[in-house]
């Protein structure tokens, strides 16, 4: 593994510009082969990072993470620690920038070719368990007494039947092997607008083992609109970007990752880009809200939150937020093998009724780039 020496200097001297002399040198070190050098770089790199607003962060800077990373990988691999190895690519790949993206995918793609990668064996009682978590879905008329239903008719059937994840997802084999040492991001808490929420750094195979044990909605963890298909290609190689997704000229914008268990909510908020949401493996219940109702659902007035609604769905509080009494939705139970369309800007609130695993695909046409607002 080796990054070319011309992108490696120019970054470098991007780094000394913004004053990170002590980064340089030490990336030098690692370079040569000093491992605790590469540590020091990465933790220099990841400071930086956090320094501010992410938005704040200088893009080299993030370059800069990925660069220590690789070097990181490199050196663990060399020692024969491959697991982490894999982890170093992954932050790299989570938290760097696009400069060495190509660098970083091409050293996983070598590591996990190797035969001295390890996935930890699925033992019945845990298989068995998944299938029941994925089968045994929560029962819609408890879901309902919630969240009453009414017909929605954007759902869109039998397009996704031929995708290889429509019966790969199910096997918790498959995916401990492709994927159970790779490094993910999740959520932990009810939703990301309640206090106890957090994040954090775990395997795929914590996951998967975390979607069978949690009860609680305090814990439940939830890997949420995460790019998970751009940093595992194998993952990516089991779905198909839906045509819908270019009419009107159309542009891919995002393409992220929804799984959990069972009782995992996105709260209500509207996106800006039109949304085809495809339903992988188990269920789940969705509500939406056109734009008009936008000023009966409160959203938030911090400039971060202001596409959320401060309006908790499963409890409504109608004293201090009357005006979402009666407001006409729309709903529907979105099951296995289905795709759901959410055009921009329509509200909508998401609980699995079941494991669950998602995709969402946002893209934009050529018309709204024109579309006065």
């Amino acid at each position: 593994m080796a990054i070319d020496e011309e992108r490696r200097a120019a970054l470098l001297r991007k780094i000394t510009e913004e004053g990170g002399f002590a980064y340089v040198s030490s990336a030098e070190k690692a370079a040569g082969g000093d491992l605790r050098a590469a540590e020091a770089a990465r933790e220099m790199a990841w400071e930086q990072l956090h320094s501010g607003p992410w938005h704040e962060v200088v893009p080299a800077w993030r370059d800069a993470y990925a660069m220590a990373c690789f070097h990181v990988a490199e050196l663990r691999a060399g020692a024969g620690d491959r697991r982490e190895a894999l982890r170093a690519l992954d932050m790299g790949l989570i938290m760097g920038g696009p400069l060495l993206r190509r660098d970083l995918d091409a050293a996983v793609e070598r590591i996990m070719a190797e035969k001295g990668v390890e996935n930890a064996a699925v033992d019945d009682g845990c298989a068995d368990m998944w299938i029941k978590g994925i089968s045994a879905n929560q029962d819609l008329a408890e879901a309902l007494c919630i969240l009453p239903h009414r017909s929605l008719s954007f759902i869109i059937s039998g397009c996704i039947d031929h995708w290889p994840a429509r019966t790969k997802w199910k096997d918790m084999e498959y995916l401990k092997r492709v994927a159970g040492d790779r490094t993910i991001p999740v959520e932990v808490g009810k939703n990301y607008l309640c206090s106890e929420w957090k994040q954090e750094l775990i395997t795929f195979s914590q996951f998967l083992e975390k979607t069978q044990s949690t009860n609680c909605s305090s814990n439940l963890t939830y890997l949420a609109q995460h790019p998970l298909f751009d940093q595992i290609r194998e993952l990516r190689d089991d779905i198909m970007i839906p045509d819908y997704c270019f009419a009107g000229g159309g542009e891919l914008r995002s393409l992220n990752a929804w799984f959990g268990p069972l009782g995992t909510v996105t709260p209500l908020h509207h996106d800006p880009h039109h949304n085809i949401f495809a339903q992988v493996v188990g269920r789940k219940y969705v509500r939406l809200y056109p734009p008009s109702s936008s000023e009966h659902l409160y959203p938030h007035t911090e400039t971060m939150l202001c596409n959320s609604s401060q309006v908790d769905l499963d409890n409504i509080d109608l004293d201090e937020f009357p005006l979402t009494d009666d407001l006409d939705f729309s709903d529907c139970v979105l099951e296995e093998g289905e795709m759901l369309y959410i055009p921009p800007k329509w509200w909508h609130y998401v609980r699995s009724l079941s494991t669950s695993f998602s995709v969402s695909f946002w893209w934009s046409a050529t018309t709204d780039s024109c579309r006065v607002t």
